[in-house]
């Protein structure tokens, strides 16, 4: 939806959808929506009768008992107004709930090809700013712009019944008042796509400054990207600049025409009092009478714009939660265990078609047995495990686990027998003990510290303040490289998985630290089902065998010393790169 057009109201339909599990709020709002109307005119027409039935004729007791009648009625309006301004927040705060949680457990179930092609601050939008936006809709749109609809229609329709000549000449300037809300809404409209649009640049921007600051510094780019950012916060600034601007025009011209109203008003009712034409109670009532007509008239246009801006959210936010880009999980199988036999037969993959990463691939790994691949960079391993835990989908051939299509598992039951550890290890804000568990109930302390204890990284978290309570900082940045791949692998072994994958877990690792780190792959690996993909030979050289790739296809397969009796071989050639260098004199 874009902001320029109209109001889209199988839009706006399913927005207010949203609602209807909150209907006993959303009714109430409504409810009291339309007994504000009413009540609202309820105290000028008080005053109105006050002043000609009761001060002209000098009668001090009607006087008071309509004075504690307007206490009465002011008190009351202002509980149902408190109400309705309470059950329209809580109604959009309760929407707005339940859709984050939504869209974040939609984003969760995407393929990694949507989170490859979009920058996270865009996602961090959809999921915080323009939810945010939408409750605007049900704070400050629909029901708001009702109730002054409403009252609208019964102070117009109270003052023509009072005096439909001095009501006509109040009015002289309500077409002018039209034509500058239209030309205000419209231009703020305008103003606030950009703001909006800018918001979701900047967002991405600093996302990807933030997480990638080690390489802005480390490249002295500080200089070069506070101009981009200046930029962006530029046109941010001149879109909210804007927007003041006509709202700085807009409500002067709006003073303007009320105290023209307010003027003409005067003029015509005074010469009506003076010929009994008009009461001197309409005279007094209808300045009141005005202000309420001309304030939801000047609020309606923002109330109008608000709407749509949270329209636009929502479209943006629909348009995420309509995004089909999921891996479908039809499958039924649910085991309890796999034995880890794997085969590929005939796969091809691309993650953009026809450009294939994988051509005709095809291996089989024997139940507990190890595999190792090695190749170039961009020669597909990191592929392969990729579509062996689904996150992409094949376009040719068939991966079984166990003689079973993958496809045919749940998805959730293939993932949690598939464990991986990865080359860059995400740790998240947390303790370490949330960050090896990963918040699941079922895995106790004594489990964690037992594994911790296997792998041989019990003695370095002990020695951490805090123990397993440690707060790890974002991605963990506190801890070296070798500490956070540690608790990667007490991680991956708490799970107990049947098949493991090691995605180059040792590349970025210092020779000190390789030792304990082989130690712990050897512990992860016995008795299981293993891929290794790795640059470092060494650590791969007791694999069962070696799967040798290039540009995407199988070019060696077979065990290491099988492999280096050919002296033509790729892997012979990598093996002789990284070990037989001659020294340089």
């Amino acid at each position: 939806m874009k902001i320029g057009k109209k109001i889209d109201l199988s839009l706006l339909k399913r927005v207010l959808k949203l609602g209807l599990p909150h209907k006993g709020n959303l009714i109430l709002a409504l409810t009291l929506s339309i007994v504000l109307a009413p009540l609202a005119v309820l105290r000028p027409f008080l005053i109105q009768y006050t002043v000609d039935k009761h001060i002209l004729n000098f009668d001090i007791e009607g006087l008071l008992f309509i004075m504690f009648l307007l206490i009465v009625v002011l008190l009351l309006e202002s509980s149902i107004r408190y109400f309705f301004i309470y059950s329209s927040s809580l109604l959009g705060q309760s929407v707005i709930r339940d859709l984050r949680i939504r869209v974040f457990n939609h984003l969760v179930s995407l393929q990694l090809r949507y989170f490859d092609k979009t920058p996270i601050g865009t996602s961090t939008t959809r999921t915080i700013n323009d939810i945010e936006t939408i409750n605007s809709i049900f704070t400050q749109g629909v029901i708001t712009i009702l109730a002054d609809l409403l009252t609208l229609f019964v102070v117009l329709f109270i003052m023509f019944w009072t005096s439909w000549k001095l009501t006509l000449v109040c009015l002289i300037t309500l077409p002018l008042l039209l034509i500058a809300t239209y030309m205000f809404k419209e231009g703020v409209k305008s103003a606030y796509e950009v703001v909006r649009n800018q918001i979701a640049i900047m967002n991405a921007f600093l996302q990807e400054r933030i997480s990638g600051m080690r390489v802005v510094q480390i490249f002295n780019a500080e200089e070069e990207e506070l101009a981009k950012f200046k930029e962006i916060n530029q046109t941010y600034t001149k879109a909210n600049l804007d927007s003041i601007f006509y709202y700085a025009l807009f409500f002067p011209v709006v003073e303007i025409l009320s105290a023209a109203s307010l003027g003409l008003m005067v003029w015509y009712g005074a010469r009506g009092v003076l010929s009994n034409e008009i009461t001197l109670g309409v005279l007094v009532a209808f300045p009141i009478y005005l202000s309420m007509l001309f304030r939801p008239v000047r609020m309606l246009a923002d109330k109008i714009n608000t709407l749509q801006m949270g329209l636009v959210a929502a479209d943006r936010v629909f348009l995420l939660l309509d995004n089909t880009d999921k891996i479908p999980d039809k499958g039924q199988k649910t085991p309890e265990t796999m034995e880890g036999f794997v085969e590929f037969k005939n796969v091809h993959f691309a993650y953009n078609e026809p450009e294939y990463i994988l051509k005709d691939v095809s291996f089989k790994i024997q139940p507990g047995e190890t595999l190792a691949i090695v190749g170039s960079t961009g020669s597909g391993k990191t592929t392969i495990i990729n579509i062996l835990n689904r996150f992409y989908e094949i376009q040719k051939g068939e991966i079984s686990i166990d003689g079973i299509n993958i496809s045919d598992y749940k998805l959730n039951s293939l993932r949690k027998h598939v464990a991986m550890v990865l080359q860059d290890v995400f740790l998240f804000s947390g303790t370490v003990m949330e960050n090896i568990t990963l918040h699941d109930p079922q895995i106790s302390e004594e489990q964690v510290i037992e594994a911790a204890r296997m792998i041989g990284a019990h003695d370095f978290i002990e020695k951490l303040p805090g123990s397993y309570d440690y707060q790890v900082m974002e991605r963990g940045a506190t801890l070296s490289m070798g500490q956070r791949q540690l608790i990667s692998f007490v991680r991956a072994l708490v799970f107990n998985p049947d098949i493991l994958v090691l995605d180059e877990a040792t590349s970025s690792i210092d020779p000190e630290s390789e030792s304990v780190i082989q130690h712990a792959i050897e512990t992860l690996i016995e008795k299981r089902t293993s891929i290794i993909i790795a640059h470092r030979l060494s650590t791969i050289r007791h694999a069962d065998n070696i799967l040798v790739l290039d540009k995407g296809e199988i070019i060696e397969f077979g065990p290491h010393e099988e492999l280096l009796a050919n002296p033509d071989g790729h892997y012979t050639q990598l093996y002789e790169m990284q070990f037989l260098q001659p020294l340089e004199e």
